[in-house]
């Protein structure tokens, strides 16, 4: 046998002597040496007598060349050669050096992340399933009536039927879930990291302005308001870049002082919470937290910081529940002495004699610097009413430094070195409200701040929220930037993110998470043409408010929209056009282009700028419209007196007169519920909405948990969503560029109040079975019960991997259908009754502000949890447990002595009334109180409509007497 050492000695010798003879060949023995030896290995040695380092045997020595020797590894970006060897000629040419290689790659600032098809596939199936049983059930239910009792088989059936089409309502929308990432590093990177077009690394991110709204100090306590500015004052955002407005429709000077105070305060906070990194950056939420507040803080100082602050945020807190009575006392000391001078000029007036009758003296509200204030008064007159005052506009934090104000160290208060103590701009506004005028409610008061901040900072993109919806999550505005930054970012409109409360009790008792619509509906919608928009932790694209087409759009046409084709552009024929002559310049009015935005040329001239600067940046060629890097670098220029003039002058009442805001501008008038048919109008054009959800809430809020107070406000929702039904804006009236599925999801939006109509009957109807003894079907057969038990198992099936995708619990799911029968059979029926008054008489709804106080009671967080305020909503739920226990005790006792007990019917019937009741547990719960004590007028109620529906039967089906037939049977 040959030796293997020699063989692999021959072979690398005859390797040896062909390159020999190669390089004799080519004449020049360096070049083609650097050649062959690139071919060989991409590591070099120092040795010159042999390329291969060898044992003794002659084999190559893997150890000693990945310990011993001085391998290069070529270029890229773990390693690059400094030397000429391997970075010059041998990779690509002269000039080359690690840097260009470096040169990061286009990166996507999100990603979407679709639901596993182990979970939606399934979904999909079961879905399909139900429904195909839900359509054979319905079949066999109206083939097969019950001729012992028609009524009650014809009522279950049309019950039923509804049901079924609500179900496919709601479901439909869900087949297409979708979840979303985006990456804060890439827009870091992407907008403030140093480059050619940007070499200092400022930030290239566009403006955002916040919008906080507030009505009644009352319900909306000051100090609630206060809180939420500070947190979103302490966000992480560039200070130049942001700017904050409060919207005060009440005109109030307790508000007006109490932001007074929080800029003051925040001078403090927010170094604070950028020297070491507090979440959340809401003072009073941050102090109660339950955990450690020195997790992860490595900074010697920040026991005494925090102290320091807390001491300075308790005084800051006196100071503000405080202004109520020292505003009246600084008012009753001016109004003293004003009516002195009124007394005094009236007795000189006199002759020197004290007048004979009294002096009159309209009694003010002072400020602090001794002038009146301009909105409402504390004794309201003429011109200082609620609803008649005139514009303020104060601007109490001014526009920024454009380059960062370090901090200096400071032994009496904090050491506030290297860290930036700039505050963005903050401008408090209460629009003019004069009688005569329809103020539109909050969509007026929100279009008023739209103006007014557009000639002020104009910033491309409008993050709005409610007085008591705080940033829990300061990185909140960058989140949403990655989307409408993003390739595609131009056609969003706006970013919904999810709200999520505080203060709730523990077992959610009347579902105020509503987690199943925010982490079921809305991820759904996501998936097609977006959320709905729904009130507040929304941030807008401004250009799309104004009502605007995006730059690029999709029609969807066949029946079921199957077909997607690109919408054809819309633009205005010349731009010397009589707006009031003009033609429509599309076949649905939202297709219009807005034409009349009011006389302020520079609002007007604002809307151009606004576009151009919410694009994203045209760093990629898949990137369409976008705009050149750092185009958003120059400093903002200071506000001067005519500016802020002509802001003042854009929230006058007048303004609006024979414009288009309310109708095809800004937020839309007409509703109650404003915030859907806004998003609605927006999605109608062409537009898309994108859910939000951070792994760290973005908002947090609070939500009422008292039963009247949640009924009331499930109430306003249900009423405006009729409102949208007898509406233009109803989706079955919308354009092509609508989505099918995102039609028929708004199409719900519209139809779930009149749910309530059929599901008040079928509550009734297990009462009304065993009252009669008799059931919706002749008789508990095999196939009534196979269809029973497949039609609940997929719903079962359903709701399990609905609650896999969507991420929600089992018992938040329960606690969404117990209260959806609750609501459905209180709010939402006096919903419809108030929509067809409306529709038929014309008679206006009015709400009641739902209240945003802080509970009252320190010894109990949830003491209003156990209020019981009695409502006229109560009526209808109370008379169905009451109708329905009835009916189960007389059933049981006439089945129980019966001759001939008919079980059958009787367990149907009782199947259903515990189904009744169990979903009116949380209810019957609320009525108890605290303690389990029962108001009196809950039994009042109970006995009454006891012995109405006692001698309403009595009267139906009298008693005949107990008689005997030929064939033994007795009749009762």
């Amino acid at each position: 046998m040959p030796d293997k050492t020699d063989g692999s000695k021959n072979r690398a010798t005859t390797g040896m002597e062909r390159a020999r003879s190669r390089e004799d060949d080519d004449g020049g023995g360096g070049s083609a040496s650097g050649k062959l030896e690139r071919r060989l290995s991409v590591m070099k040695t120092g040795n010159t007598k042999s390329m291969l380092m060898r044992t003794q045997t002659g084999d190559f020595d893997h150890n000693r060349w990945l310990f011993e020797t001085k391998g290069k590894y070529g270029i890229g970006n773990a390693y690059w050669e400094d030397d000429g060897g391997g970075g010059g000629d041998s990779y690509g040419g002269e000039g080359m050096r690690m840097s260009d290689f470096m040169d990061k790659p286009w990166k996507p600032l999100t990603r979407k992340v679709k639901v596993p098809p182990e979970v939606l596939s399934p979904y999909r199936v079961m879905i399909v399933i139900r429904l195909v049983v839900l359509l054979f059930f319905l079949g066999w239910r109206i083939q097969n009536p019950n001729p012992d009792a028609m009524w009650l088989w014809a009522m279950s059936v049309i019950c039923e039927i509804w049901f079924a089409f609500s179900w496919v309502l709601d479901i439909l929308p869900k087949l297409n879930p979708v979840n979303r990432q985006t990456d804060l590093p890439a827009l870091v990177e992407k907008f403030e990291s140093p480059t050619s077009s940007n070499p200092e690394g400022r930030s290239d991110l566009p403006g955002v302005d916040v919008f906080i709204s507030t009505a009644d100090p009352d319900k909306e306590p000051p100090l609630v308001t206060a809180n939420t500015l500070l947190s979103i004052l302490a966000i992480e955002y560039p200070v130049e870049k942001l700017s904050i407005y409060i919207s005060d429709d009440g005109g109030a000077i307790f508000t007006f002082e109490a932001m007074a105070e929080a800029v003051r305060f925040a001078e403090l906070w927010v170094p604070f919470c950028r020297k070491h990194d507090i979440e959340p950056r809401n003072p009073d939420s941050y102090f109660n937290l339950k955990t450690d507040p020195t997790k992860n803080k490595k900074r010697l100082d920040f026991v005494k910081d925090r102290r320091w602050i807390k001491r300075e945020y308790d005084e800051f807190k006196v100071r503000t529940n405080g202004l109520t009575d020292v505003i009246h006392r600084r008012c009753k000391m001016y109004n003293s002495r004003e009516l002195k001078k009124e007394k005094q000029l009236a007795q000189e007036k006199n002759g020197g004699e004290p007048p004979s009758e009294p002096v009159s003296y309209n009694k003010a509200t002072w400020m602090a610097d001794g002038t009146h204030w301009p909105g409402a008064w504390f004794e309201p007159i003429a011109d200082h009413f609620k609803s008649d005052h005139a514009g303020i506009l104060q601007v109490m934090s001014k526009v920024p430094d454009h380059d960062p104000v370090m901090g200096q160290p400071d032994e009496k208060t904090l050491d506030f070195t290297g860290i930036d103590i700039r505050l963005p701009m903050f401008a408090y506004v209460s629009r003019e409200k004069r009688p005569g005028y329809d103020h539109n409610k909050k969509a007026g008061a929100m279009n008023a701040l739209v103006r007014a901040s557009a000639i002020l900072s104009n910033g491309p993109f409008i993050l709005n929220l409610d007085c008591d919806h705080y940033i829990y999550n300061c990185m909140a505005i960058r989140e949403g930037m990655c989307f409408m930054m993003d390739r595609g970012g131009d056609r969003i409109c706006y970013i919904q993110f999810p709200q999520r409360f505080e203060g709730i009790d523990p077992s959610d008792r009347y579902a105020n998470h509503n987690t199943v619509f925010f982490d079921g509906n809305m991820r759904a919608l996501d998936g097609l043409q977006g959320p709905v928009y729904v009130g507040t932790g929304t941030m807008f694209r401004r250009y799309a408010l104004y009502g605007f087409h995006p730059p690029r759009a999709n029609e969807y046409l066949g029946i079921f929209g199957q077909n997607k084709t690109k919408a054809p552009e819309i633009t205005r024929q010349s731009s010397d056009q009589d707006f009031e002559d003009a033609q429509p310049l599309a076949d649905h009015p939202d297709l219009n282009l807005p034409v009349r935005f009011g006389n302020s040329n520079m609002f007007v001239e604002s809307i151009a700028v606004a576009e151009f600067q919410g694009r994203p940046l045209a760093d990629h060629i898949s990137v369409k419209n976008g705009r050149a890097p750092g185009a958003l670098l120059a400093p903002r220029t200071p506000l001067d007196a005519p500016t802020v003039a002509e802001a003042v002058a854009v929230v006058s009442c007048w303004y609006e007169d024979k414009t288009e805001w309310g109708d095809r501008i800004g937020w839309i008038y007409g509703s109650v519920t404003e915030d859907v048919v806004t998003g609605y109008r927006m999605h109608n054009r062409g537009w898309r909405s994108v859910y939000c959800v951070t792994k760290r809430d973005a908002f947090r809020g609070s939500a009422p948990i008292n039963l009247t107070d949640r009924l009331h406000q499930v109430l306003r929702w249900a009423t405006g969503s009729v409102e949208i039904f007898f509406s233009k804006n109803n989706p079955l009236l919308a354009t092509k560029r609508l989505m099918f599925l995102q039609r028929v999801a708004y199409f719900n939006v519209g139809v779930y109040p009149f749910t309530s109509l059929f599901l008040v009957v079928y509550c009734f109807l297990p009462a009304l079975s065993l009252f009669s003894g008799q059931f919706i079907v002749q008789g508990l057969n095999v196939s009534f019960l196979s269809y029973l038990l497949t039609i609940t198992v997929t719903l079962i099936l359903i709701s399990l991997l609905e609650v896999k995708w969507s991420g929600i619990a089992l018992e938040e799911w329960w606690r969404n259908e117990q209260f959806w029968v609750i609501g459905g059979s209180s709010a939402h029926l006096v919903a419809v009754i108030q929509g067809l008054l409306k529709v038929i008489a014309g008679i206006e709804i009015s709400f009641k502000l739902t209240s945003k106080s802080l509970g009252e009671d320190e010894n109990d967080a949830y003491a209003e949890l156990y209020l019981v305020k009695w409502t006229s909503l109560f009526i209808v739920p109370l008379t169905i447990i009451v109708v329905n226990l009835a009916a189960v005790v007389m059933a049981i006792a006439r089945t129980v002595y019966s001759v001939i007990p008919q079980w059958n019917k009787l367990f149907g019937g009782l199947f259903f009334s515990f189904w009744v009741l169990s979903h009116m547990y949380p209810f019957a719960k609320g009525l108890m109180g605290r303690k389990g004590r029962v108001p009196t007028i809950i039994y009042v109620w109970a006995g009454l409509l006891s012995i109405t529906i006692s001698l309403l039967w009595i009267s139906i089906s009298p008693p005949t007497g107990n008689t005997t037939t030929s064939t033994g049977n007795i009749d009762i």
